[in-house]
């Protein structure tokens, strides 16, 4: 029986969180310019700032290990790669939240028009190939220690629709069936930061 949430305790250490906070300033333009940006999202439903880290950088091959070992011990769903190839760094502030949600569900789902072909066109070939990929696992990588802010709390839904939490010690790595209701409750006081990202595969048949 395989489980829709599953973590791992990475004991990421803090030095190497700085040395990756000063890294999403030299990946991200616009967080650099800005510091961090809103990412255009619906403030009814999500109030966080983030920025993009790509998955070329360390921390790819970080989460990717812990992402083919969750999916090996537990999910074994076809996966090919973290969507559109980069990770999200995210801040969640005082009274910040983000609300219930999925990641990805049968409206997120794209059938394309036209068949792969023979290779006469290979760059739509592979914009078709891309349109087969769905979401299928969820990650967020805790980068703060719980006593850096209160509430933020990551909230889980299972299909009998009992909800419960992840835990939130720093370095805690979170992967998830991206199908399953989640949200991040609001923030209190301090400052919560994480990573996610979402892992893509061939569509559901």
């Amino acid at each position: 029986m395989s489980f829709l949430t599953t973590w791992y305790t990475t004991d990421l250490p803090k030095d190497i969180i700085k040395i990756l906070e000063q890294d999403v300033l030299k990946f991200d333009p616009i967080a650099q310019e800005s510091k961090l940006h809103g990412d255009a999202v619906d403030k009814v439903i999500r109030d966080s700032k983030n920025a993009w880290i790509p998955t070329s950088h360390w921390i790819g091959g970080f989460i990717w290990h812990y992402i083919q070992r969750t999916n090996r011990e537990n999910f074994l769903y076809d996966l090919t790669a973290i969507d559109g190839e980069n990770i999200q760094y995210t801040q969640y502030g005082a009274g910040q939240f983000y609300d219930w949600h999925i990641d990805a569900g049968i409206d997120t789902s794209y059938k394309p028009q036209q068949i792969v072909s023979s290779g006469t066109n290979i760059a739509q070939d592979l914009l078709t190939v891309q349109g087969e990929y769905v979401r299928k696992l969820s990650f967020s990588l805790q980068l703060s220690d719980p006593e850096d802010y209160t509430g933020g709390e990551v909230q889980f839904m299972d299909n009998s629709r009992k909800t419960f939490f992840a835990p939130k010690q720093r370095g805690t790595l979170i992967m998830f069936d991206s199908r399953t209701p989640h949200r991040v409750r609001k923030v209190k006081s301090g400052m919560r930061k994480s990573l996610v990202g979402w892992v893509c595969g061939p569509r559901w048949k």
